[in-house]
């Protein structure tokens, strides 16, 4: 199993593709068949333009034949791939490429589109935030129909391997399925090293396989020198693109990466969302705990508790509350916080997914939903549910205003909660900034309720 690419450059010949036919691990490889099973739409995340011809142009080409929406995102233009070019800017580079690439996509998959982000091209690991956001953009809340391919987290060149990770954390986000390709893998692994129980094969019929070296050859600045003059060579050499005349494309499916942005947001500062000195922030909690339908409560649970701001109110309500965030840094915040109040307690978790033990008479969900997958929502409105006494209440808070990163915002957090929910809303409270709604079936937020 290869653990870590070795340093190479594209000009040097690389490992010979004859020396990749002759492994017989390839008798072995799975099937990547279902790769587009049971989805309506694939999304290709190239690097750089024409990562996804030669990669993922198969693929592309029989997604688009079995009519599924196809999609290709450039995250960058490719504007530095002759830097010591006597002849062509950088600027004219990436013009050329990003029109090569949609030529080449309209040789594979006619209907499909282009989408692209723009970022700089060799520093991609520097852009992941806003890698994630602009896949989550493109795939939105539709990921449970979707498949995003994507370079292998290991590939070996710092951008393809920055594009993987980000094109993982996007997944999680949305819910889309995610498969890896290896490209650079070829050219510096030795066969004996590569990671073969991984790999899967799809296999090209001769059809697909004569497009897509059409559409190879369409990426011109890549695969033909840019002029006879010196920095203006060839970026694939011939060795480098037998590895993509194969009668098959290789695919790898992984677990999907950790998302640590709320973690790092944690690390980065003591009150990330300034919960103790923003007026908004404390204006916020006292709405909260006046929208509470009884004066006090026996066991309630606070999901996403941040640094304890909303724990240290709600306690003064609360005869034992526990408080849940997947964040470490979290939850060590608010452990010290609320040092002292032995009826709370604050554990670490991943909700829906970790579930402390119920029944609760209260559980509140403030500024945390949009921060969820459309199916984890989904998943936690259900574990609510069944986790409320029969007069118990849940609170639901979201700031009204656009969130980038994540495909849900607040309105959209309580119109899916509201619609799944067997709860009904028994309270609104709504202003510019965000929205608050009770639900419950209890009638104690009735005027003369005891």
């Amino acid at each position: 199993m290869v653990t870590r690419a070795r340093p190479f450059t594209h000009s040097e010949r690389g490992t010979a593709e004859s020396r990749w036919r002759e492994r017989r691990e390839w008798a072995d490889l799975r099937p990547a068949d279902a790769l587009l099973s049971g989805r309506g739409r694939l999304v290709v995340v190239a690097a750089h333009p024409d990562d996804e011809t030669l990669a993922t142009g198969g693929l592309m080409s029989i997604a688009a034949r079995a009519g599924l929406e196809v999609t290709v995102v450039l995250l960058s233009d490719g504007e530095a791939s002759h830097p010591g070019s006597p002849t062509v800017s950088s600027r004219d580079l990436a013009t050329l490429r990003v029109e090569e690439s949609r030529a080449a996509l309209a040789r594979l998959a006619p209907s499909a589109t282009l989408e692209r982000l723009g970022l700089p091209d060799g520093r991609l690991a520097a852009c992941t935030a806003e890698t994630v956001t602009g896949l989550v953009d493109v795939i939105g809340e539709r990921g449970g129909d979707t498949v995003v391919v994507a370079p292998w987290r290991h590939d070996g060149h710092a951008d393809h391997d920055a594009a993987g990770r980000a094109a993982g954390v996007a997944c999680r986000r949305t819910d889309a399925v995610l498969w890896e390709y290896p490209l650079w893998l070829w050219h510096w692994c030795q066969p004996e090293r590569a990671p073969w129980a991984d790999l899967h094969a799809l296999t090209l019929d001769a059809d697909v396989q004569a497009t897509k070296q059409e559409a190879v050859a369409l990426h011109r600045t890549q695969v033909a020198p840019v002029s006879d003059e010196p920095g203006d060579e060839a970026v694939l050499h011939e060795d480098m693109l037998a590895h993509f005349a194969r009668p098959f494309e290789v695919f790898l499916r992984l677990d999907l990466p950790t998302d640590d942005s709320l973690d790092e947001l944690h690390d980065s500062s003591s009150d990330p969302w300034q919960v103790r000195t923003s007026w908004y922030e404390q204006r916020k909690r006292a709405v909260t705990l006046a929208a509470l339908p009884h004066e006090r409560y026996g066991r309630a649970l606070e999901v996403g508790g941040s640094v304890g701001a909303l724990a240290e109110d709600l306690a003064t309500r609360c005869n034992r509350l526990v408080v849940v965030d997947e964040s470490g840094a979290a939850v060590e915040a608010a452990r010290s916080s609320l040092r002292g109040l032995d009826h709370v307690e604050v554990v670490p978790g991943s909700v829906p997914e970790d579930w402390p033990d119920g029944p609760f008479d209260l559980v509140v969900v403030s500024e945390v939903g949009y921060f969820l997958s459309p199916a984890r929502l989904g998943r936690l409105v259900t574990r609510v549910d069944a986790s409320l006494t029969d007069d118990g209440a849940l609170v639901l808070c979201h700031w009204r205003h656009p969130v980038r990163g994540w495909p849900l915002d607040g309105l959209r957090v309580h119109e899916l909660w509201t619609r799944s929910s067997a709860l009904p809303v028994v309270a609104t409270h709504l202003e510019r900034d965000f929205r608050l709604d009770v639900m419950s079936r209890s009638s104690a937020h009735r005027a003369g309720s005891p």
